[in-house]
Parts: structure tokens; sequence; C-alpha cells
């Protein structure tokens, strides 16, 4: 063939050499015509030489040929495609590998994994490559290069029936995909979910030898910490609504300027700045310059954007978190959405403080609470398992039951005898925490069952409930809650829609059943229903559900009104 021809030059390839001589034959007339004699030289030709086109001639096309013909199509993907031979050894390859990869030359003849240095492959499968030609089907792994990059590899056998081995793979199609976006977001949601624990977790320790203060600051230099190394963000501002004056006071501050940091800020969106309109409005607000943005105030003095978004429980804001970036249109859709997400941790953590702590108190009743906190768990477990004995204990001798009762009787008044022993000391430290506006006569001396498997919870029912005069007892699953229920009167039952034993719909079915009138209020976390327990107590009549976490006024309002007679609650609605 004569290397001035300026005839098209095209690529003819056959499976039957007769046909395949006198086609090419009739072709050269007007192409320039280069038959190779396997599928492999064909591939090694095509990737060395340029073709105005392919032929392929056949009694059937064969995968392998259609891989051939849809090279133009693949090389406009953004995925990689690869076609990989027995040895491992790469045959072609579309341009964006190349991208992938990282590299400006041709990897054909290279071993694949060669190509992107040295992976670390992290499975499900970690042979992909073996199992596609040993088992004949598709294999599936992940690579990671570096720190922050992920690949997606899919290897799929090629089968070539026209061989006389139609069960034995002569290729793989390796299809690399870039999943480096959401395998980090997806790491970096599971971080902040583990941040979100680690920022409300404290041990028993910790609550008995921490004041309120230390647990502040506690979680204060936790919230740094993450927003610093999960975040990467390194100018803070964290501020918190006061509800009485709608002022916004600094909880935490990482390189703001002095004067923003002492700067008076209100919950209103006019003349306070970004931190004033989001605390009013519940939106975030994304600053992309600071030179041109109409509300913002000077946080940080190199600052050139912001993120701002609202710390909230529910429908209510109790604050902002701010963070500040030196360069313009720093902050992403993304950003903004992990930023949301760990602000609602933070809500969270802040929100289990307000529950735990019992803000300066005096000594006497901090030396009450410490005792009342650690005998409240086994003083529970007492009258669990003395019930239990009373009700089992068939045909027992008189004296053993009238005893088990003496038992139930005289660990209650335990209980009952040291909060009344701290009653009796000065409380006006605790004033602050509990002012005349929150004395709840309803509340007074009402006997509450709290049924959850969580014992922090139970802990913080004891707590909260006991400030408000409540006589609390707890379960930790739906059989000691009945157990408790058959033998005592409760003035209202709490209890968690997922207990171990029992969910929300048959606490309630069965509570109705042993006390038609006991009010039963059920608890949930936001958005959890898969059995739609919350569904069916309300048609069975449950009139009311927490969502975890709530607020203190909304457990004592719902308590409030399961306490109130029928003329308390037209007094209340009139």
């Amino acid at each position: 063939m004569s290397t001035e021809s300026n005839n098209p030059r095209v690529l003819f390839y056959s499976r039957e050499p007769e046909q395949a001589r006198s086609i090419a034959e009739s072709l050269k007339t007007q192409y320039d015509v280069v038959c190779p004699e396997s599928l492999e030289d064909s591939l090694e030709t095509l990737n060395e030489g340029q073709f105005s086109g392919l032929f392929l001639c056949g009694s059937e096309m064969t995968s392998a040929g259609l891989l051939l013909q849809a090279g133009g199509i693949l090389q406009q993907l953004q995925d990689g495609f690869a076609l990989v031979g027995h040895r491992r050894e790469v045959l072609w390859h579309n341009d964006r590998l190349l991208t992938l990869t990282d590299s400006k030359e041709s990897h054909i003849d290279r071993s694949f994994y060669q190509c992107f240095g040295s992976p670390e492959i992290l499975g499900p499968d970690f042979c992909p490559l073996n199992t596609a030609f040993g088992m004949g089907e598709a294999a599936r792994s992940t690579l990671r290069i570096g720190d922050k990059t992920y690949y997606e590899v899919e290897a799929t056998p090629v089968f070539d029936s026209e061989s006389g081995h139609s069960d034995i793979a002569r290729f793989l199609i390796v299809v690399v995909r870039d999943i480096s976006t959401e395998v980090l977001q997806r790491q970096k949601l599971n971080a902040i979910y583990q941040a979100g624990l680690e920022l409300g977790d404290l041990t028993p320790q910790e609550l008995l030898e921490m004041s309120v203060d230390d647990r502040v600051d506690l979680l204060k230099s936790k919230i740094l910490h993450f927003t610093k190394d999960l975040l990467e963000y390194d100018t803070v501002e964290i501020r918190l609504v006061d509800r009485s004056t709608k002022s916004l006071d600094p909880l935490l501050a990482v390189g703001m300027d002095e004067v923003a940091q002492t700067r008076n800020l209100l919950a209103t969106p006019q003349g306070n700045g970004v931190t004033g309109f989001v605390a009013s409005t519940g939106k975030s607000y994304l600053c992309e310059d600071t030179t041109s943005d109409p509300l913002y105030l000077l946080g940080a003095s190199e600052a050139r954007s912001s993120l701002t978004v609202p710390l909230m429980l529910h429908d209510e804001v109790f604050g902002t978190f701010n963070v500040e970036s030196p360069r313009k249109r720093a902050f992403s859709e993304n950003d903004l959405q992990f930023l949301e997400l760990f602000a609602r941790e933070i809500a969270v953590a802040l929100n289990t403080l307000e529950l735990l702590a019992v803000e300066k108190i005096s000594t006497a009743t901090e030396s009450t609470e410490l005792i009342l906190r650690e005998v409240v768990d086994p003083v529970d477990k007492i009258i669990q398992d003395t019930t239990w004995l009373i009700e089992n204990t068939v045909g027992a001798d008189a004296e053993v039951t009238e005893r088990l009762r003496g038992v139930l009787k005289y660990t209650r008044g335990i209980k009952q005898m040291i909060q009344t022993v701290g009653d009796t000391f000065p409380h006006n430290a605790n004033q602050s925490v509990m002012p005349d506006s929150d004395v709840r006569p309803l509340m007074q001396h009402k006997r509450v069952l709290v049924v959850d498997e969580d014992q922090k919870v139970r802990q913080a029912a004891h707590q909260l409930l006991r400030r408000f005069g409540c006589d609390v007892e707890t379960a930790h699953n739906g059989e000691e809650c009945f157990l408790l229920a058959r033998s005592y009167h409760y003035d209202a039952v709490l209890s968690d829609i997922r207990l171990p034993d029992f969910k929300g719909y048959e606490v309630f079915n069965r509570l109705k059943q042993i006390d038609p009138h006991v009010p039963v209020i059920l608890m949930t976390g936001y958005g959890y229903d898969p059995g739609h327990s919350i569904v069916k107590a309300r048609q069975a009549g449950c009139k009311a559900v927490l969502f975890k976490p709530f607020r203190v006024d909304e457990l004592v309002s719902e308590l409030e009104k399961a306490f109130s007679s029928p003329v308390d609650l037209a007094k209340q609605s009139g």
C-alpha cells in the first residue's frame, strides 16, 4: 500500500478469511485497507494508528467487535474504560482513564493496577480482575489513592461465542468511576454524627464532679476541636439567644476581632448584621463577598466571605453558628449543609446540658442531688424486682408477702426522704433555676413512670421531673412497665416507642388494658416511626407525642395536660 495515498484509511477485521479477502479487495479501490489477522492485532493496530473508519465483518457481531465499534463513544464518557487481557494488561483504554490516573502517556500493555501507582484495594472484592476472569461474572471494588481519591472499579467479562469457548472470558471490560466526592461526603457525614455523639457524651463521673461552667467549657472545647479538625474552619463564633431580651450573647469566639466579640447584637433582622438576621428568621445565610454584602458586619478583620447557620431545636432558634474565611466565595452549598448538620448536633448537646445541669445550686442541694443521682437506679431496680416477687410468688406465706410490700413501701420512702431533706435547706441560689414563674402546682407529688432503654434518659428524667415536684420511677422495657403499672397507680406514663421487647403502640394498648384512665405520653426520635406506632396509637386514642430531643417546656406542658382535670383544661382553654 502506497504511503502517499490520499484514500481514507480503514481497519478491516473478519473471522471468515475467504469472505474477508474478497471484501477487502473490493474496498482497496477506494480505501487504504489494513487487515490484522486477529482481534488482538486489531486492538494493537487501532491504538497505534489513525483510521477514518472500522469495518467489522462476520456472520454475527461479537461482543469484542462491538467494543471496537463503540470506541469512539467511550472516548466521550466521564468514566474511564479499559479492555484488559488475561495477563491483566491494558489492551485499550479511553482518554478519560489518562485523566483519572493523571498520566499523559498511554497505558497500553501496562498492568491495570500499575496505571494507578500503588492503590489500596478496599473491597468488597479484593481481587476483582481475578474474580471476573475466574468466576465469569462481574466484580466490583474500590481503590484508594492517597488520602482523598477514591475510584470504583467494575470488571465485566467478555465472552466470545464464535471461538467455541463461550464459557471462557477472553477479555474484561473495566469501568473506572471517580467516587471521591461521594466517599468524602459520606465520611464527613459519619464524622459529624460521631462528633455529635461525643459532644453530648458525659460520663457519670464527669456529671458528678463537674460544675455547670466546667461542662460548658468542655463542650466549647469539643465544638472548637471538631470545627477546626473536621470542618477545617479557623474563625468561629457562636452566640446564644436570651429569650427575655432577644440579645445574642457570645458563647464561643475564635479568630474574631475584639470589637466583633463584644458587639451587642439582637435577634432582629435589621441593624444586627448577618447574625441578627439568621437568629430572627431561622434561615442560614451565605455571604459570598463581605465587601459588598449589605447585611455583613465586621467579624474577622481579613474575612472576605462568611457562612452563618441557626442553632435550632425543632422550630425554635436559640443561637447562631458563624464561620468566616479570608477568601471570597470560600463556602459552597455542601459546606452549608455540613455546617447545618453540625449545628444540629451542637443544639442537641446544649439541650442535653440544659436538661442535666442544675445551675448555681447551694452546697447542701448539690449533695442531695448527687446522692439522689446515685440512688435512683438501684432504687428503681429494687422496686421492679420486689414487685415481680409479689406477683410471681403464688401461694406464698402471707407474712412473706406483707414483708415484700413493706420493702416496696420503705424503698419508695427512702428516695422521698432524701428529696425532702434536701428541700429543707435554703434554696436562694436555686431560684435562678426554678423561678416563681416556673413553679408548677399541677406537677407536685404526681407519680410518673418513665420507660426507656437508655440509662441517660432515665437519669435525666429523674433529675428534671424531680425539680418540678414529681415522684419518678423508671423501667427498662415493656415487661417491667406493665409489671409496675399492675401493682402501683401512676398519674402518667412516659414511654419511648422503641423498647427492646415492645413497640409504642403495643405499650399504649397494654397500659390502657391495665388502667384505662392512665395518661400515656409516647416519645420518639424525630422522624423515627418505622412501624407506624405513633399513627396506630393516635388512632387508638393517644393524645400526646414528644419528639426527641424535646424542650423542657414541651415535656412540662404535656404532663400538666395529663394531670389536669376536665375542669382545669376548660379553664386553660378559656
